[in-house]
């Protein structure tokens, strides 16, 4: 059977080198499943592996949709086990990288089927903005009790979307999410880079400032008509619009695209540790750890001959 190896982590982590390593010492190819790198439009906010850091391996869902055609996961989902099923179908073995959960989700364990109506979304979207998420919060703790004891209630577009499905079907969102999934055709085998918390938040903030100096604020510009897109209502986007409108100044800009990409780096761990059997490793050089996932592969490729 196919294998998917998985290489997740937090933003800044070092996956992009690792899954680059990974990809020549397999002879075989790299699927990001990034949320905003599918963007043509979004490259230094995203931080986008440049044709250096891919050093020749093909990636695919990299520059792969216009920003005005929204990508989904559920669409990702679907869109990559058909490349998986057709294209890619010779590798015995694939890189999906990414620090997108849910996306990586969608992928390797399918997800629920579940309706949606553009109508109620741009209702609820209106109502956030006129009243504030705590009406919408209160709606979903009495309509789905369940579903709002395990929501991050930090996270807009998880309740609007639960939201959605309640208005439109008059059932639970939990009900829709039990729903029993598809087998995949390929074995997932997940890897976690772990660094120590204060050296995750030091490489963060080094690499906003990169992105500083790399030119966000004229990226930003650059895409300014589609502000009210989902893919630019994230972390290093959203604050430099702030900017632009005037809201915030710069030293301040900058402080809160840190703050809020290392609280997004603490939930992107959370979501992570939602699946027991995936291998935490700690961090260290590019080359051991590919080493050391490459031995894991070979002692599971091992158990799978006996």
């Amino acid at each position: 059977m196919q294998q998917l190896i998985v290489i997740e982590g937090p933003t800044a982590s070092g996956k992009t080198a690792l899954s680059v390593a990974l990809a020549k010492a397999l002879n075989t190819v790299v699927l990001s499943a990034d949320s905003r790198q599918f963007y043509k439009e979004l490259s230094i906010g995203t931080a986008k592996p440049g044709t250096g850091e891919m050093e020749g391996i093909a990636h695919y869902f990299i520059d792969s949709h216009p920003i005005s055609s929204p990508v989904s996961a559920a669409q990702f989902g679907s869109e990559a086990l058909d490349l998986i099923e057709g294209e890619l179908a010779s590798h015995q073995k694939l890189i999906l990288v990414g620090g997108s959960g849910l996306f990586i989700d969608a992928l390797c364990l399918g997800l629920d089927p579940i309706p949606t109506d553009a109508a109620i979304r741009e209702t609820l979207r209106k109502e956030l903005e006129e009243k504030g998420l705590e009406p919408l919060l209160l709606e979903l703790q009495e309509s789905d009790p369940e579903f709002y004891q395990q929501v991050d209630k930090q996270n807009p577009m998880r309740i609007l979307r639960a939201l959605e499905v309640i208005r439109l079907t008059n059932i639970p969102f939990t009900t829709w999410r039990k729903n029993e999934l598809p087998k995949r055709p390929f074995e997932v085998i997940r890897f976690v880079i772990n660094h120590p918390r204060e050296i995750l938040y030091e490489r963060i903030n080094q690499r906003v400032d990169q992105m500083m100096e790399a030119g966000l604020i004229a990226e930003v510009k650059s895409v300014s008509q589609y502000r009210n897109l989902t893919a630019l209502q994230t972390v290093g986007y959203k604050e430099v619009f702030d900017y632009l409108d005037g809201t915030i100044d710069l030293p301040t800009c900058i402080e809160k695209i840190k703050q809020h990409t290392r609280n997004y780096a603490k939930r992107q761990l959370t979501w992570f540790k939602r699946h027991p059997e995936a291998i935490w490793l700690d961090a260290k050089p590019t080359k051991e750890l590919s080493e050391e996932i490459l031995q894991i592969i070979q002692q599971q490729d091992f158990v799978n001959l006996e």
